[in-house]
């Protein structure tokens, strides 16, 4: 069992490292202390290694974030229909905000009619030209439909134009910490400036999930009628694997077959998202192999309670030197029911911290990694208020900063 503490980029970080017995570390480095909880991570010593035929792959934890398989998951490609749900996201967004109704109606022109109507020959909930129609159905539309016309139309209704809702989706992908995701269009069809990776599509997916449940029960609905044409949801997972009810397939010649799926089994639910695959049955036998073996090998621990003492952050002229740090919710990872997890938790702060300081203040994150790879990353606020200390404090404080500062810089010089 080892310990260890990291500063680079003006951030300090304590680590601690638990292997098959208790986790109870007390860590002490330069900047503070950093505890960690008496939780087992154990089990057999037999672990169950999964691979995937999906050139770009990820499967996660939804309520954690923790992330149990990945493989090419930042890698950028065309998303084509999976897309769609940062269509829907902005939609979702903006009735949230009042901007918006679902009983507002919105036309169907003649660009959106000939580009992804009908005669198009691509997805559609063949909505009539010159018609009005809904949010509400026009929701149903793309996301049931996968309707490219559905999409537009929304599009054209919110901002006026499809190149100007394009500019909106990517701008609210940067809001929700997607930083690479680009979007030309609305609905997916061809265009070199869609590009996502399955990282990116499974925050998204989570996003929806946890801020709109109401509109998140659209994806599980298995049929839609518009114009008097009944049309089944594209997705295989629905009617293929007990709990799913979500989200979305994709396919564009640049792109492949992908898809995005939630499914939730035991009170635990699990997203997967492939892409750049052969077929429609590669895709659906590639997601479906995904969420079983999470389900099979994975389960939910508590590292830290709601508002349990995680660690203490630096504070620079206080009346206290540290102030103790915790989460909001409850700090959980998934791990391997019949395996032998290697966890490494570390609190990462720009520090120090100057005071004065509140309770509830933020101070920066906890991050847990699973092997090489990050599981979870949750925010972590001050736990108490540390005042302004005195002069000599201050004095000393700074002392103190000017040494380090100069001891970093000659190390970064070596």
């Amino acid at each position: 069992m080892t310990t260890r503490f990291f500063t680079h980029d003006k951030r300090r970080e304590f680590a601690w490292r638990g292997l098959t017995a208790a986790i109870v570390i007390l860590a002490i480095g330069i900047g503070g202390v950093a505890l960690a909880a008496n939780n087992s991570v154990q089990g057999a010593k037999k672990e169950e290694v999964f691979e995937t035929g999906a050139p770009t792959a990820i499967l996660i934890e939804a309520n954690s974030g923790s992330v149990l398989f990945e493989k090419n998951a930042d890698e950028l490609r065309a998303p084509s229909s999976m897309m769609k749900l940062m269509t829907v996201e902005v939609v979702f967004d903006a009735i949230k905000k009042g901007q918006i109704k679902l009983t507002d109606e919105f036309l169907i022109s003649e660009n959106t009619w000939r580009k992804g109507g009908a005669p198009a020959g691509g997805s559609t909930m063949f909505a009539a030209i010159n018609s009005r129609v809904s949010v509400d159905d026009l929701l149903h539309g793309a996301i049931i439909q996968s309707g490219n016309d559905s999409c537009m139309a929304l599009a054209e209704g919110i901002a006026n134009n499809e190149s100007a809702f394009a500019e909106k989706m990517t701008a609210r992908a940067r809001e929700l910490g997607m930083s690479r995701s680009t979007f030309a269009n609305s609905n997916g069809l061809p265009d070199p400036g869609n590009k996502m990776s399955v990282r990116e599509l499974a925050v998204l997916a989570r996003h929806i999930i946890l801020t709109y449940p109401e509109f998140y029960k659209l994806f599980g609905e298995r049929e839609f009628t518009w114009n008097k044409i009944r049309q089944f949801n594209r997705n295989p997972l629905l009617t293929a694997m007990e709990g799913a009810d979500g989200f979305k397939t994709g396919y564009t010649k640049e792109g492949g077959y992908g898809m995005v799926g939630s499914a939730v089994q035991n009170g635990t639910r699990l997203i997967v998202v492939v892409n750049g695959l052969e077929s429609a049955d590669d895709r659906a036998s590639a997601a479906k192999k995904l969420l079983e073996w999470g389900f099979r090998n994975f389960e939910v621990r508590t590292l830290f309670a709601a508002e349990q003492p995680i660690g203490y952050a630096k504070v620079f002229g206080g009346d206290s030197g540290t102030v103790g740090v915790a989460a909001s919710e409850p700090v959980q990872v998934m791990v391997q029911k019949n395996g032998n997890d290697k966890l490494l938790a570390r609190i990462v702060y720009d520090g120090p911290v100057h005071a004065p300081v509140t309770p509830g203040q933020s101070i920066g994150l906890v991050k847990i990694w699973r092997g090489k790879e990050v599981a979870v990353e949750t925010p972590v606020h001050a736990t108490n208020a540390v005042s302004v200390g005195s002069t000599m404090r201050r004095a000393m404080d700074g002392a103190i900063e000017l040494v380090i500062g100069m001891v970093r810089s000659g190390a970064e010089r070596l």
